[in-house]
């Protein structure tokens, strides 16, 4: 199987939609940044985050974990079968990344200090770390695309009128670019692993630091790990979720042989998430705000079915061997991880004298939804262009 760029005309009526969503986050986004975050958000002085961090940053970069997961199977772990979902991961988590980014740029009061961390450094910080760390992979990340950009243009370098002169210089200059990335690539893929294991992992602690600001249910000295373990839970029905809606929109066949190991290799993860979540709610014995089933405790429970569902399943032969069944347990996962996420930050948080109930605004909203539409459609065009998505032999082509 050899990554091609996939023969498909980009519009057609689902494309339509989400271009039209985009546009309304887009005015929303406008409106923020001429007026000001009060102007679109439902945030004030006493409710310092809400939905762009809970669901776009949180939850966004840990549902990009694929491509460090994919990228460690393939290249650390060497299982040379799964290298056909390896570019697919990698765009989804270079897009998700970027957007983060974009979340924490657009969710900042004066967002033209975003530049501050490179140079005014606090190694005390669990955000600066996360920061410093999220910019660095999401620079890895652009690193490791380029080889599909040089393998696009090599040999099709083809520069109008007057700039034809560079077509030669232009296609030696990404034949050495490529063959100096060959090279050093494994350089760049082991530190995008260990890069984000640690922000993973750091993002949990930003949330044990906030202390009594957080309800017992969720807050625990583990809570690191816990991010760490469900970020890679994740990664794996990411895939999967991410490959069989491809493979719908392009009308191709799924790679089946490859979906249904990651699903076999999702179940053991899963089971090791969901026994130190239920162990540590016994440890520290929280399951007595379970048994209030407040409000909280019904979240607390819904993101645990939303786990332990996929689980069970991802241990049946019949979900393994069924597309439907594996898209429909990797969907539950993402669900399970963006509740959890959202219960962290949003739900389970409360700032010390804030007298008022978080809600997401529409504008709130809208800009999210955006942002997702228009990572989809950056994200049909990237493959439409460059050779990402691997088809075999009895692949259509168009």
């Amino acid at each position: 199987m050899k990554p091609e760029a996939i023969k498909k005309r980009f519009f057609s009526p689902a494309v339509v939609m989400l271009l039209l969503l985009a546009v309304n986050g887009m005015v929303f986004l406008a409106i923020r940044f001429y007026s000001g975050l009060g102007a679109v958000t439902n945030l004030d002085n006493n409710t310092p985050w809400g939905l762009w961090i809970g669901v776009d940053v949180a939850a966004g970069v840990a549902l990009a974990a694929g491509g460090f997961t994919s990228a460690a199977l393939a290249y650390i772990f060497h299982r040379e079968d799964f290298h056909a979902i390896v570019r697919p991961a990698l765009l989804t988590a270079l897009l998700g990344y970027t957007f983060v980014a974009f979340a924490v740029f657009i969710d900042i009061g004066r967002f033209y200090y975003i530049w501050h961390p490179l140079l005014m450094w606090n190694g005390n910080s669990a955000l600066f770390e996360v920061g410093i760390c999220v910019m660095i992979y999401m620079t890895v990340l652009y690193i490791e695309f380029l080889p599909i950009v040089t393998e696009r243009f090599i040999g099709r370098v083809k520069l109008p009128g007057f700039l034809a002169k560079f077509n030669n210089p232009v296609d030696s200059l990404l034949r050495i670019f490529d063959k100096g990335l060959a090279k050093t690539m494994f350089v760049f893929i082991i530190s995008g692993v260990v890069l984000s294991t640690l922000h993973q992992s750091s993002l949990g602690t930003l949330m044990v630091i906030a202390g009594g600001k957080m309800h017992p249910l969720w807050q625990t000295p583990i809570l690191p790990l816990l991010f760490l373990i469900s970020a890679i839970a994740v990664g794996f029905p990411m895939i999967i979720f991410e490959s069989l809606i491809a493979s719908r929109s392009f009308n191709l066949k799924p790679e089946m042989k490859i979906l249904s190991n990651l699903g076999s290799m999702a179940a053991p993860i899963l089971g090791i998430y969901l026994a130190f979540k239920i162990g540590d709610m016994f440890i520290r014995e929280t399951f007595k705000y379970v048994l209030v089933f407040d409000n909280l405790a019904w979240m607390f429970i819904a993101e645990l079915v939303l786990i332990i569902i996929p689980f069970v399943m991802f241990l049946s032969k019949k979900t393994i061997g069924s597309k439907e069944r594996l898209f429909g347990a990797s969907t539950f996962v993402i669900a399970g991880v963006l509740l959890n996420r959202i219960n962290c930050f949003i739900e389970a948080y409360t700032p010390f004298y804030n007298t008022t109930i978080y809600k997401p605004s529409f504008g709130e909203i809208s800009v999210t939804i955006g942002c997702m539409a228009l990572l989809v459609l950056i994200y049909r065009a990237v493959v439409i262009f460059f050779p990402v998505i691997s088809r075999g032999k009895d692949q259509p082509t168009s």
